[in-house]
């Protein structure tokens, strides 16, 4: 079974949509917060370095033999937009691509959970089901 047809397979990528949704919302709030900063330029989430971070296995340093492995926490990973043109004051942050962009993610973010929760479902059916 390939690994993206199986019920963990599924839930990894909902999972993974569901935090590049929220990276992206973050990224655009801190725009949105700095819309007004002189010399502020606009950010945008840079996906293929947070893949990259997730991949190259930033692991936590074991300090004791009862604590448990992880991932380093981190935020998300965002380089500054190209092309975009600015105000006088050297902002050119567009508060309606921001809007844009956080009314996208936040929607592909719902469809994720919409999915996950269905997902979920599922398996309280079949758990049901067999008692």
């Amino acid at each position: 079974m390939s690994e993206i047809t199986s019920d963990s397979g599924v839930m990894a990528a909902l999972r993974h949509q569901m935090t590049l949704a929220a990276a992206r919302q973050a990224v655009s709030a801190s725009n949105l917060a700095n819309v007004n900063t002189p010399g502020y330029r606009a950010r945008e989430a840079d996906f293929a370095e947070t893949l990259d971070g997730k991949l190259g296995g930033d692991e936590l340093r074991l300090t004791d033999s009862r604590h448990l492995a992880g991932a380093a926490p981190s935020g998300p990973n965002s380089r500054e937009t190209e092309g975009l043109a600015a105000r006088a004051d050297g902002n050119n942050v567009q508060i309606d691509r921001e809007l844009l962009s956080m009314t996208q993610a936040a929607g592909e973010f719902a469809r994720a959970q919409t999915a996950l929760a269905a997902k979920f479902r599922l398996v309280r059916y079949a758990i049901n089901e067999a008692r």
